[in-house]
């Protein structure tokens, strides 16, 4: 308490007062730095590992469900590039659809015609409802397969149709699901240009909350939430939340899904993980990745859905129960109601201070912020010399994920996402009070989502004798004698076509699982030949493909390979249309080639 009140002035009182809950704030943002150093250096615990002869089982069954409204955008890229570059064999994805989204509808169903291992499941009841609701969907949709089949998955795993799922991502997941019932891989944007301020506020939360918060819960023995996506459900666990609820595993209700699942499993005493963030071999980071919004408007929309989910809906719904690590990890993922306001307001204030400091100068007169109680000034450098070192700690998170360019935008996109926190937080207050008074329920809050293309560098492809062996398109025996005679992909299909160990069409399709490209369906007499007039014949010449038609915007390019190198480096300098790349087997490409270009 600060003596002498009354000669202190009321706006020096108010200082003190922001100044006061700053500090217990960023005093807080300490808790758990301290508990992932305590249990790093203090106290090393080795890391859980499974049995060895748990890695010698077969491949656990994997179900990987992907809620979609609205996404026929993105969802087929999202599912051919993601089938191109899993390492793993056992796993099926369900696409969850409503009925009144027709095109949506068209491209799964498309790719389950094609794609032996995408499954449809159609909500019985037009969208949007609830994301929950969609996956309750799709649990049903997995559940009748299993009865049609015969087929029995062991895990389930969440993705959005936005979502670029690392190589090693299921593997991971299947390791460590021998010892826990629920396993979460890290969840990290894509990195963007230094301009891309709001999608940049992503990437600076998102590496100080993967690197720090999450493995503290661990720590504490706390729950660790679903980060909504990468998250693998051992199947017992939504069988038995099917019959706690009626057979609806998800809160329809819930706007963050995840976020109460993850809590349910705690609470029902199921071992969780949370897979720390690692490199593989090739120095990448083994973390989901996708796109968050880029525009202000939608990164407070999806923003607002998370608060209203997990601050207001789960206060709600569970208050406060749990051991003094449960009730402080609810502590910190409710207590932007206060402190994201209270971050804004100190934005306008230091704005504000600055401003008027130079007026001040410039007219020689007082300052209007200048304290003059030796306490106040006290706390006021406290709040700033802890706002400094909490600016320097996710400085050092964002620079080991991102970059030290990247992450030296942090205090300049700290005044950014004060803004966009502060609206979410308002608007949601608002919008779950006018839900709470007029009785009616939360929709889903979806946002528009993008893809990265296979050019755009975030592919990794499989080498095709591992696409081969796994489609059975050629034996075994064949594939290991084949491999004892060439190098390099190109070279496998060659040998394989000349040996007639394949045809072109099953060529072609091995070819489309491996580069995640759609194979093109063409008809040649309706040829688009203006087509041809954006590129010029040297670029066939030179990377072996053709444009073959102009829809929406977009440029058409066959090839029989899966181009490479600086292909779409070259393209850029010649079309500023966008681009996508499809397979065709070779005799159509020779075919499309002389009749684009003649003999």
């Amino acid at each position: 308490m600060l003596p002498h009140f009354a000669d202190i002035s009321p706006g020096q009182l108010a200082l003190a007062f922001l100044s006061c809950l700053l500090l217990f704030s960023g005093l807080d943002d300490f808790v758990p730095v301290l508990v992932c150093l305590w249990h790093g250096f203090l106290r090393p615990k080795p890391e859980p590992s499974s049995d060895g002869e748990g890695e010698a089982l077969t491949e656990r069954r994997i179900a990987i469900f992907v809620p979609c409204w609205k996404e026929s955008g993105v969802i087929e890229r999202m599912i051919r590039q993601n089938l191109a570059r899993i390492r793993y064999d056992s796993f099926d994805f369900f696409l969850g659809v409503y009925p009144n989204d027709q095109a949506t509808v068209e491209v799964a169903e498309d790719l389950s015609r094609n794609l032996s291992n995408v499954h449809v499941a159609v909500c019985p009841h037009p969208g949007p409802t609830s994301k929950a609701d969609c996956l309750n969907s799709v649990y049903d949709g997995m559940c009748r397969y299993e009865a049609q089949t015969g087929v029995q998955f062991d895990t389930v795993v969440l993705h959005d149709a936005e979502d670029v799922i690392h190589a090693d991502a299921l593997r991971v997941i299947h390791r460590e699901r021998f010892r826990y019932a629920m396993v979460q891989v890290p969840v990290l944007p894509l990195p963007t240009p230094f301009t891309e301020f709001t999608h940049a506020v992503y990437c600076d939360e998102f590496a100080e909350f993967q690197s720090i918060d999450m493995r503290a819960r661990e720590y504490c023995s706390s729950f660790i939430p679903s980060n909504g996506v990468g998250t693998g459900f051992a199947r017992k666990i939504l069988d038995q939340l099917a019959r706690d609820r009626n057979g609806r595993v998800f809160d329809p209700a819930s706007l963050t899904e995840d976020y109460e699942i993850g809590l349910y499993i705690y609470a029902a005493g199921f071992p969780q993980r949370f897979s720390p963030l690692t490199r593989d071999s090739k120095n990448q980071l083994v973390a989901t990745r996708e796109y968050f919004p880029m525009n202000i408007r939608f990164a407070i929309r999806q923003r607002t859905r998370w608060v209203t989910g997990i601050t207001l809906q789960c206060w709600e719904h569970v208050g406060w129960q749990g051991s003094g690590w449960t009730k402080y990890w609810f502590w910190r993922d409710r207590k932007g109601l206060i402190t994201n306001p209270l971050s804004l307001l100190t934005n306008l204030v230091f704005v504000a201070g600055v401003v008027d400091w130079i007026r001040s100068a410039a007219a020689h007169r007082p300052w209007a912020f200048a304290i003059t109680h030796p306490r106040i000034i006290a706390l006021c450098w406290a709040t700033l010399v802890l706002q400094c070192f909490r600016l320097c700690l996710r400085i050092i998170c964002v620079a080991g994920l991102f970059g030290s360019p990247f992450a030296a935008g942090v205090p300049l996109r700290a005044f950014h996402a004060n803004f966009i926190n502060t609206c979410a937080t308002l608007r949601a207050v608002w919008r779950y009070t006018r839900a709470r008074l007029r009785k009616t329920a939360h929709v889903w809050l979806k946002t528009d989502h993008a893809y990265p293309t296979s050019e755009s560098g975030h592919l990794e492809r499989r080498p095709l004798a591992d696409v081969l062996a796994q489609s059975g398109f050629v034996t075994q025996p064949e594939l290991q004698t084949a491999l004892t005679h060439v190098t390099g992909d190109n070279d496998l299909a060659d040998h394989l076509l000349a040996r007639g160990l394949m045809s072109e069409t099953e060529l072609c399709r091995a070819l489309s699982l491996q580069c995640g490209a759609p194979i093109a369906k063409i008809d040649l007499r309706r040829l688009h030949r203006s087509a041809t007039r954006t590129l010029p014949a040297s670029i066939e010449n030179r990377f072996k493909v053709v444009p073959f038609k102009i829809e929406r915007g977009k440029l058409y390019l066959a090839g029989s390979r899966a181009p490479v190198g600086d292909t779409w480096t070259a393209l850029s300098k010649f079309t500023s249309l966008a681009t996508e790349f499809q397979l065709v087997p070779s005799t159509t490409y020779n075919r499309l080639r002389a009749l684009l270009y003649g003999s």
